[in-house]
């Protein structure tokens, strides 16, 4: 579905189905695809179910360090000490809030032998989604000076990423249960919508983000998804924090501006 919306929108905007880009701009973008959205993907969905939701996103909020030493060890990106200094607050707010969840959770403990293959799987989505955009930088840049289109930067991490997983469910033996999951029309209208704000919407605006700052920055704004949230929950399902949460997300909002000054 995302593939279908990107196309469309890359004919609209730029005129042509498929990206013009050089043969290596494919292949970084490509590879930032498959580790960041495939494996990265993979690791936390896999993640979900072995130790929970809340649990899972907690351990993902150190992809920004991942994103940072790809960058670092891809592209010579530094750290600056007030960007340092802004990551670590927002991290800070990031995990605060996720605790304050875990309080009101309803998720039961995981046995130890599933929450240690559950850590496993968060660690790997961390490096995937923070090494993926460190990839997706290095592909963006290379042999121009201007940064790739950012919609032509997330068509091609899509199709390749796409191509990685459908070869993994074939390989799995799984189709026919995608052939089942088609046909649940609920579960296929929220996927749909779910497709058009985040693989669609949101991956165009992080390309945006990974031009324009470094990869460590921008992951952790990328990261503020359990912050940005608390308003959401509590405006359509009247789910109130209390001020644990509330002092969480004034910290990482701080850890933001403090970002928007280096």
């Amino acid at each position: 579905m995302a593939i279908g919306l990107l196309v469309f929108a890359h004919i609209i905007l730029l005129g042509a189905i498929l990206p013009v880009a050089s043969s290596g701009q494919w292949f970084w973008m490509g590879l930032s695809g498959i580790v960041g959205l495939g494996i990265g993907d993979f690791g936390l969905f896999a993640a979900y179910i072995a130790i929970g939701p809340r649990r899972a996103v907690l351990i993902q909020a150190a992809s920004p360090i991942f994103a940072a030493v790809g960058a670092y060890l891809m592209l010579g990106e530094g750290f600056s000490p007030l960007s340092a200094v802004g990551v670590t607050v927002t991290l800070t707010g990031i995990v605060v809030v996720l605790l304050e969840r875990g309080e009101k959770s309803d998720e039961s403990l995981a046995a130890n032998k599933r929450k240690s293959w559950g850590v496993f799987f968060g660690l790997v989505s961390a490096m995937g989604q923070g090494f993926g955009v460190a990839l997706s930088k290095k592909g963006m840049y290379l042999g121009v000076s201007v940064a790739m289109n950012p919609l032509s930067a997330a068509l091609i991490r899509m199709l390749l990423a796409g191509l990685f997983v459908w070869a993994c469910v074939l390989f799995a033996g799984r189709l026919p249960e995608v052939q089942r999951a088609v046909k649940d029309r609920e579960g296929i209208k929220y996927t749909a919508g779910g497709a058009l704000i985040g693989p669609f919407l949101g991956m165009t605006l992080s390309m945006v983000a990974i031009a324009n700052a470094q990869a460590g920055v921008a992951q952790t704004l990328m990261s503020l998804m359990p912050v940005i949230i608390i308003p959401v929950v509590w405006i359509i399902y009247r789910e109130k924090t209390n001020w644990r949460g509330i002092l969480g997300a004034i910290v990482a909002i701080i850890g933001v501006a403090i970002l928007f000054l280096t």
